[in-house]
């Protein structure tokens, strides 16, 4: 089957459940194509992101935020009775646009499930596509990469990183840059092994099959 040719776009998709910081914000490409998930919308514009397209079965995005959508911007509505979440209907959307990178962007929140239903949303294959795909969650940032694929970050010397796999086995695992490194390692689903490693250069990570989560500090030019 024929790749789909990939653009230079950022797509970026913001989830609703929690307020998000500005200062996160700020650093969204101006010429990204932002889809709201739901209440995304009403988080997205109280800091300072203007989306392109509202998705979702619209049960908790604000009145006020659903009148602004419904004159400006795309709609695509969902009934409730759906089996996808809001951030699986909007990343469904971000991948037929085929972007160069991908973006998520959530204020967090206190539900692990929902923390672990988006990891899991971005390990889907239809994502598999997309060289660079990243999460921005509350203050901390994740690199989620699909096999095979490599990826580099210039995270702060002596921070910390974790790799985290969310299929298995993730095989042909390889990360330099840390101090404990990987060199063609078999990692299972949430395998222990690559948590709380140290950073001591630029990280480097490969991997042949499998999804694999690098949870990391994000700097302003990541």
């Amino acid at each position: 089957m024929e790749q789909p040719q990939v653009t230079e776009e950022t797509v970026v998709v913001v989830l609703g459940a929690a307020h998000i910081d500005r200062s996160i914000a700020a650093h969204v490409p101006e010429d990204a194509y932002v889809i709201a998930a739901d209440s995304g919308l009403d988080h997205a514009r109280s800091a300072g992101i203007s989306p392109d397209v509202l998705v979702g079965d619209l049960d908790s995005i604000s009145p006020r935020g659903l009148k602004w959508a419904t004159k400006h911007i795309e709609v695509i509505a969902h009934p409730p009775d759906k089996d996808d979440t809001d951030t699986e209907l909007a990343l469904e959307v971000a991948a037929t646009r085929h972007p160069a990178r991908l973006i998520v962007i959530s204020g967090g929140g206190d539900r692990l499930d929902h923390t672990l239903a988006v990891l899991g949303a971005l390990a889907h294959v239809n994502l598999t596509s997309i060289p660079t795909i990243d999460l921005w969650w509350a203050t901390h940032a994740v690199r989620v990469v699909h096999g095979p694929g490599r990826t580099q970050l210039k995270p702060a010397v002596g921070s910390l990183l974790s790799l985290v796999a969310l299929t298995g086995p993730c095989t042909g695992v390889t990360l330099t840059g840390t101090q404990w490194t990987l060199s063609n390692e078999t990692l299972d689903v949430l395998d222990g092994r690559g948590v709380s490693n140290v950073v001591d250069g630029d990280v480097e990570l490969k991997l042949m099959t499998g999804v694999v989560a690098l949870f990391h500090s994000r700097t302003e030019s990541q």
